[in-house]
């Protein structure tokens, strides 16, 4: 009822006016006495996926709080793990403004942000500042202007500086709105990188005296033959976990609605569908030879034992959330079958 009321108000205004007001408001609060406004506390129900023990299988989505300035916040909201980022070597403006939109009436986010991010060292020295113990993942990206064939050098750098603070790190190969990055899905440029994050891997590993699984987010955009090809990659590269979905550049279900045909991807319930048809044949692909997290369109317990049902040992929220708040937390995790 006090999310619903606050997000009556909120959605009066520009989406990222709010966006960029709730963070620094969350950031704020996190771990003052202020977080009793949202803080709640949720079941216990552990699992463990790629050596990690969660507390419980739901997790926040990246993309929420890029710059990692509000983990306390969303740790008091009893999310399970939090994924920060998509974070990139240098700081980058995103796309140009307006490139958030809401379709309220299909429960759904257009958005074409464009990895806008105030670089790694800041999110590392975001994360370090953090009292938050528990399960972090960090995704990460390429710059913009990075070419195509120079992106792994960019992965490798964001993932040597994350190593030592993430208890995962998430490879975003997937976003629709920064130019080549979905080629890096296909063929030899997937392979390529795979590759050399695993042998930089075990060199961290060796250097930190630990090991961070690495999992990479695929698009919902893929043909069954594309998803088997990604299946075998990751089986042969030795990936820890896959990461399904991020958003569609899909506008089924949104067709005719107000900013339905804005460029971006799309999220939500409209993508509901496309993501659990992805994790049903990445599940039967994989063969339990490496975990899968599920996550778009999750608005319920059922959305979520949906995904779970189809495949996921995980799952991640974020549209869902933005129109529930963090109630929705505590009603998936009670709702866990």
């Amino acid at each position: 009822m006090f999310y619903s009321a606050i997000r009556k108000v909120f959605f009066q205004f520009d989406a990222e006016t709010i966006h960029e007001l709730t963070i620094k408001s969350l950031k704020s609060t996190g771990s003052s006495v202020l977080n009793n406004f949202y803080k709640q506390t949720v079941a216990n129900k552990p699992v463990s996926v790629m050596g990690i023990d969660f507390p419980n299988p739901v997790g926040l989505a990246a993309g929420l709080d890029k710059n990692g300035e509000c983990v306390d916040a969303f740790a008091a909201m009893g999310f399970g793990f939090v994924e920060v980022g998509t974070i990139t070597p240098r700081p980058q403006p995103g796309n140009d403004k307006p490139r958030i939109f809401r379709l309220a009436e299909a429960n759904a986010i257009i958005n074409r942000m464009g990895f806008n991010n105030k670089g790694v060292d800041y999110l590392v020295s975001q994360v370090r500042a953090a009292k938050f113990n528990g399960v972090l993942g960090i995704n990460i990206g390429k710059n913009k202007d990075t070419p195509e064939e120079n992106a792994k050098d960019d992965y490798l750098h964001c993932m040597r500086k994350v190593y030592d603070y993430a208890t995962y790190i998430t490879v975003n190969i997937s976003s629709p709105n920064t130019p080549g990055l979905r080629s890096l899905q296909y063929g030899d440029a997937l392979n390529e990188l795979l590759s050399a994050l695993k042998a930089e891997q075990a060199v961290l590993a060796k250097q930190y005296n630990k090991y961070v699984p690495l999992a990479v987010k695929i698009a919902p955009d893929l043909t069954e033959e594309e998803v088997l090809s990604i299946a075998k990659c990751l089986i042969d590269n030795n990936i820890d976990g896959v990461i399904a979905t991020n958003t569609t550049l899909s506008r089924e279900g949104v067709e005719g609605l107000e900013y339905g045909e804005e460029q971006g991807g799309l999220s939500g319930a409209p993508v509901k569908e496309k993501s659990t048809t992805v994790i049903r044949i990445l599940s039967k692909a994989l063969d339990n030879k490496l975990p899968i997290i599920g996550v778009g369109g999750i608005a319920s317990s059922e959305d979520a034992n949906e995904k779970i049902a189809a495949g996921a040992s995980l799952v991640q929220v974020y549209t869902g959330f933005i129109y529930q708040g963090p109630g929705l937390v505590k009603e998936i995790v009670n709702g866990l079958t």
